[in-house]
């Protein structure tokens, strides 16, 4: 199967996106592992200016809805950074399971690491109104429900329903779209 891409519409517009591990592998069981994405996700928020309206992370994938200048670039800032320093952890801590697993399934073009954590693309979706960014918001904080993880979404860690609660969340997340 050759590479697969997905186009921004507008790449300065908010936009909601899926990124998900390689071939669905759990790499985010691990607190550590989720801090990485989060520290990832904090830096790009100082230096780029990046704007999140919503997220959760699970497992094996992440939606969120984000906005900045260049946010083509910034999701593949991040998928790079935060996939060596996955990468290292797990080799840190002898992970060979989810290592074996990451290089099995390691695309053929990329030579420039044994391992590939992401799938290519992110299935972004332009966010074109008031409607659309809530019915994304009610999909992204509904995952880990829907999954059968929790039963209510505020009792995700991971997630920005917490900061639609009024209540302290690990992402500063932009709610005054809102009204």
């Amino acid at each position: 199967m050759g590479r697969s891409r997905y186009d921004f519409g507008d790449p300065e517009a908010p936009h909601f996106m899926t990124c998900t591990t390689l071939d669905w592998t759990p790499v985010f069981t691990r607190p550590d592992t989720v801090e990485i994405l989060l520290n990832s996700i904090r830096f790009l928020q100082r230096e780029s200016g990046l704007k999140v309206y919503g997220y959760v992370i699970l497992e094996n994938h992440m939606h969120w809805i984000a906005q900045s200048k260049d946010l083509p670039n910034d999701v593949k800032r991040l998928k790079s950074f935060t996939a060596r320093k996955i990468v290292d952890y797990f080799e840190e801590f002898h992970v060979r399971g989810v290592l074996d697993k990451l290089a099995y399934g390691r695309k053929r073009h990329k030579s420039d690491c044994g391992y590939q954590v992401w799938q290519e693309g992110s299935h972004p979706q332009e966010i074109v109104s008031a409607d659309m960014l809530r019915q994304k918001l009610d999909y992204i904080h509904m995952n880990p429900v829907m999954r059968g993880y929790i039963d209510e979404p505020t009792c995700w860690r991971y997630s920005s329903a917490r900061n639609y609660a009024d209540r302290d969340g690990l992402l500063e997340v932009f709610v005054d779209w809102m009204g």
